[in-house]
């Protein structure tokens, strides 16, 4: 079984759900998922986990990320991007550069931010998209997002091409929608391309193209990120052989139970390994019992 993350470049048409579905048969294995929802008409970075990195999931779903976008001033949609039904159409003519610039500068920092009717957000057990096909609209709370900067990289009004640094749970669309109700003309997204997401770059993903010729190589494991890659900031500590039993079924390991000298800060966690530097998982010091216990377990025994 093939355990990490796998940097894909999701291309336009296909749903995240697609790319698992696919990256299954490429690789032969069924344990994979997907770190975070791209539309199907959006393309770009998307971290798939697989084997015993599905645990990561969750957490690179809460990662920040990075987008290119392509507002476009003047037409509001039902999907709030280009895709979706025409609402109102305004005139942009008087738009200026500098209004416009002002207006997207205004998000920069933590706003209230209402997510979509067309999203994939739950209300009593069904996702709004479906609701929103019905067209059924319900009360949505907002929720506090970080955009941490926008950078335009170019204004061709109506069109602005910028790029995004933002926070988890960050509507780009509806970022673009809040931007065109500042200006008083209304806006959408035209375009959308994630290029990064934690420490996952737009320069290093791979199509499922590349990716099955990787496979059809028997090099698949060149293009897998290991699991302990992503905790790489943390201190690394490796546990005697005697003790290794314990830590394999996830009990406290006392400090002295260690390989080398160890003291840390109450609360520090860190990497945990066996003597053949298998990675076992993340554990965190506690100074009053002076022993680690387990944060997350990644060892599974052959």
């Amino acid at each position: 079984m093939v355990n990490g993350i796998i940097n894909i470049y999701k291309e336009k048409g296909y749903t995240s759900h697609d790319v698992v579905a696919k990256l299954r048969g490429i690789v032969g294995q069924k344990k994979i998922g997907h770190t975070g929802t791209l539309d199907p008409d959006a393309e770009g970075v998307l971290p798939v986990c697989l084997g015993r990195a599905t645990k990561l999931c969750d957490m690179l779903t809460d990662k920040n990320k990075t987008y290119e976008a392509v507002l476009l001033f003047g037409k509001m949609t039902d999907t709030q991007d280009i895709t979706g039904k025409i609402l109102e159409e305004q005139d942009t003519s008087l738009l200026t550069d500098e209004f416009a610039k002002e207006c997207i500068q205004k998000y920069i920092g933590e706003y209230e931010q209402l997510p979509p009717m067309y999203s994939a957000l739950k209300v009593n057990g069904k996702k709004l998209y479906e609701l929103a096909r019905e067209g059924i609209e319900v009360e949505r709370k907002t929720r506090r997002v970080h955009i941490f900067d926008i950078k335009i990289n170019k204004i061709d009004l109506p069109r602005v091409h910028m790029e995004i640094h933002c926070s988890k749970g960050t509507y780009i669309r509806t970022l673009c929608h809040d931007i065109g109700r500042e200006a008083g003309t209304g806006a959408c997204m035209e375009a959308l391309r994630r290029t990064k997401v934690s420490c996952f770059e737009i320069k290093d993903s791979l199509k499922l193209s590349q990716i099955e010729e990787y496979k059809k190589m028997g090099k698949l494991t060149d293009i897998v990120t290991p699991i302990d890659a992503m905790f790489r900031e943390l201190p690394e500590l490796v546990v005697a052989k005697e003790y290794e039993a314990l830590a394999y079924n996830g009990n406290p390991l006392r400090r002295e139970f260690m390989t080398k000298e160890n003291v840390f800060m109450d609360g520090q966690s860190v990497r945990m390994y066996d003597r053949n530097k298998q990675f076992i998982g993340v554990y965190r010091y506690f100074t009053e019992r002076q022993e680690y216990r387990l944060e997350k377990m990644f060892f599974i025994s052959d």
